[in-house]
Parts: structure tokens; sequence; C-alpha cells
């Protein structure tokens, strides 16, 4: 159903509504992220104040990863059918609320509800959203928008790690509390959102939307079957799987840095506010990603397929630093032993400049990101060229599963695999092999990009030509589908 705009007032779709919407989406997608990444720095100081092991806290980030991959789907179908707006709207109400929830929780059991309630609404932004950016932007910038949009996350990201290790270094609840109560504030912002007609970005529906008609194709369930089975869908399926059992892995990069700054001599508290920074900081390189869908876009004007093509080539090269970047030690570190944030942040900041090792492992894993960084702008925009207007919804929410599926295994295993050869291997040396093992999935989530190079040209242009062929029946006043 469309929201008509005869009744709305005179500014409603003007250009500075639609600037406030994706301001708004910015931040929306940027405190779901920061949701997701305020729980595991907190794994150390939880563990101690609930008496569980971290392992079992880190089973919790499994399952709420795949609680909101398997919800992800629901709601990106009912989405592809229906208002993305309220939608929005009320998973931010449901996660954010969780989150409160969370932060008043006194037990495993309450900590483990909580968090999965929050995985169901986070599962609604994860899926609904990837068709509204999808409707604002054109083929031709499609990659720099996912971008855009995916820096927005992983600074969410970022600052929810920042949040995790820094405020809840001496008292967990407060992240929580903080990140729900932003999350209820931006849900009452979104109420003024301007909601773009759906397929109004394509070239091929431009005629449609000028001559005053709308494009009102939705989803079937017959359609789920194709959308499934697509090649392209397939492969970026399973490029999703391997690598983000890579990318789940590094969940625990923030306990491997907090155990290195221990290795070092210093007590738990200052090694949480101080680990977790590094472990930011190390993935800077992720900020590339705009770089990275820009180059996508030109690829992919000058050939079909381009985008998978620089996937391929920065997913494999990433390997070698990041296992590098791994296993550099962090000699020589001074921080403040009082552990106050501001003198500890500073003191961590100045390392990578004047410590040596401190340097290397910063550099290395730059490149490491920079190179990484091809994937998931370029991922997102395929997934978007390579469906209908319609199907983009459900079809990020089956990507959704295969991204949430290799999330939970690569945290999960690797919380089993440093477990097992710490009676071998002492900290932080067993989290460095533990890590370093999960890096070489990206090898094969670069050769499933080789393989998405055709598949998704020939995918491409199928939806393209649809496109064209229903414009023309629009234009032929022919009945509508």
């Amino acid at each position: 159903m469309e929201i008509s705009l005869r009744n709305q007032p005179r500014w409603w779709g003007s250009d500075a509504h639609k600037f406030y919407t994706v301001v708004v989406f910015i931040v929306l997608a940027s405190l779901d992220n920061m949701a997701r990444a305020a729980f595991p720095p907190l794994y150390a100081v939880m563990a101690l104040d609930l008496g569980v092991s971290e392992s079992a806290l880190g089973l919790i980030t499994s399952l709420t990863i795949l609680v909101l991959s398997l919800t992800a789907v629901g709601w990106g179908y009912w989405g592809d059918r229906s208002s993305r707006k309220w939608l929005l709207i009320g998973g931010t109400l449901i996660w954010s609320t969780a989150m409160l929830l969370t932060g008043l929780a006194t037990s495993y059991a309450q900590v483990l509800v909580w968090q999965l309630l929050t995985a169901v609404g986070i599962g609604c932004i994860a899926s609904v959203s990837f068709s509204l950016v999808s409707d604002f932007t054109p083929p031709a910038r499609r990659g720099l928008a996912m971008s855009l949009w995916g820096l927005a996350q992983g600074g969410g990201g970022g600052l929810g790690v920042l949040l995790g290790g820094f405020l809840g270094a001496s008292h967990w609840p407060l992240p929580f509390f903080v990140i729900g109560s932003a999350g209820l504030l931006i849900a009452g912002l979104y109420l003024f959102a301007f909601e773009p007609s759906r397929g109004r970005a394509e070239p091929e529906l431009a005629g449609v939307f000028a001559a005053g008609e709308t494009y009102n194709y939705r989803i079937h369930w017959a359609d789920v079957r194709s959308i499934i089975t697509r090649r392209s869908n397939v492969w970026l399926m399973l490029v999703a799987l391997f690598a983000t059992v890579a990318y789940g892995a590094l969940v625990w990069l923030p306990r491997l840095f907090i155990a290195r700054v221990e290795q070092v001599g210093y007590g738990l508290e200052v090694a949480t506010m101080s680990g977790n920074l590094l472990s930011l900081l190390l993935q800077t390189g992720f900020n590339f990603t705009v770089l990275a869908g820009f180059l996508g876009d030109r690829w992919q004007r000058r050939q079909l397929g381009g985008r998978a093509r620089l996937a391929m080539l920065g997913t494999i090269a990433s390997v070698p630093f990041q296992i590098a970047a791994l296993f550099i030690p962090l000699r020589g570190l001074a921080l403040p032993a009082a552990g106050e944030i501001a003198p500890v942040a500073l003191a961590t900041l100045v390392s990578i400049v004047i410590n040596p090792w401190v340097l290397t492992a910063f550099v290395l894993a730059l490149l490491a990101w920079a190179l990484a960084s091809a994937d998931i702008p370029n991922r997102n925009a395929i997934l978007t060229d390579v469906n209908l207007p319609e199907h983009r919804g459900t079809a990020v929410g089956f990507l959704t599963i295969a991204i949430g599926l290799g999330a939970a295994l690569g945290s999960g295993l690797t919380g089993l695999v440093v477990d097992a050869l710490s009676p071998y291997l002492a900290a932080p040396l067993n989290y460095v092999v533990g890590l370093a093992v999960f890096q070489l999935l990206f090898i094969p989530a670069g050769w499933c990009y080789y393989k998405l190079t055709q598949a998704s040209a020939a995918d491409t242009t199928a939806v393209r030509q649809t496109l064209a062929r229903r414009a023309e029946t629009f234009s032929n006043g022919q009945p509508r589908l």
C-alpha cells in the first residue's frame, strides 16, 4: 500500500525533508550496530559479576546473531508488502526497550532473554532498511551509498565497542542504558521521516514516476522460491557465509587485546579500556569502504560484474595482513595504572605513534581492513542490482541468515577453540591462534566472488529488462500486476 502525499504539509517530500530522513536513517543504522557491538567488550567484567564463563556470554552473542538473522526474513518480507517506515519504528522500539531491560538484568538468564529480544528488533533494521537505501539511490551510485550506509553501521559498532569498553569497565549496565535511551529518541524522530516510493531510483522506471504513476508491484509468496534459487543470490549467500565466519571470529578481537595488555602487567579494568580502544583503532582501515564502493561503481559501469571482481581481489589479498597483525606483541606499552578513562585513552592513542610494536600492528591491520573493505559495500550493491525492488527486503533477509549463521559460527567456534587451546597455549597466544585460523575463510569467500562475476552480470541484465517491460506496460495503459 502506497501512502498518499496529498494530505501532507508542503515541505513533505522536499529536498530538506529527504536530507532530514537520511540523517535520521544514518543515526538509526549506527545505533542498532552500537547495540550489537557493546556486549562483547563486556564479557570479562560481566562474567565476574554474573558468575559465569566468558564462553557462556559468547554463546549469547551467537544465539542473538541467529535470532536476528531468522527474524530478518520475516521483517523483510513484511517490508516488501507494506510501509517500511512503520516497521522500522516498531523494530527500533523493540530493541531499545530490550537494551534498557538488559541493563537492569541481575542474572545470566535475564541477560539472555533481553538480548534475544534485542536481536528481534535489530532484525527489522537489518532487512527493511536495506530496501529503503536502494530506493534512495540510483544504480550508478549504489556502491557509494552502500559504503556510506556501511560506514555508519561500522562507526556505530566502533562506538559500541568504546561505550562497552570504557563506560562499562567499572559498571557494565551503563552502556545498555545509554544506547537504549538513544534508540527511543531516534524512534521518535523517525516519525517525521520520508518514505521513498518503491523502485523510485530505477532508471527504467523514471518515466513511470514522471507521469505520476506508482510502481505498485509487491512480493508474493510464490516469488520466494525464485529469490532463493537465483544464481547470484546463491553465490552471495555463500560469500556471506564464509566471510562472516571470519568476521564473526573477530568479535573476540577486543578480548585478544585485553589479554595482550594484561600480559604487559596491567589489571583488568585498565586492560579492558585500553584493549577495546586498541581493537577499534586497528579496524580503522574499514573507513576505506567509501573508496571501495566508489571504485566498485566505476568498475560496474564499465563492465557488469565489476563489483564482484573488486570484492574478490580485496577479500583474498587481506588475509596475510590480517593474520600478521594478530601475531604482533605489544611490548613496551606504557599506560597509567590508576585506570582513569581519559589518561588511559590518551596513552593508548599515543602508543600508536611512539611504540614500534603497536605501530607495526596498526599498519598491518590498516592494510588488511582497507583491502577487506571492498567486500561489504559491493556485496550489498550486487544484491540490489540482481533483485527486483519488491524483492530486496526479502532477499537481504535470506542473506542475513547466511551472515548470521557465519557470524554465529565464527563467534561461537572461536570461543570453543580458544578454550580448547588454553591448556596448551597461554593467553594471549590462544586467542591469536584461534582468530588466525578463521581468517583463512576469506579465501573461499573470494572464490565465490569469482563465480559471482558472470552470474551477477546475467541477473542484473534480467532485472533491467523486466523493469523496462513493466515500464512499457504502464505507458501503454495495460493492466498492472
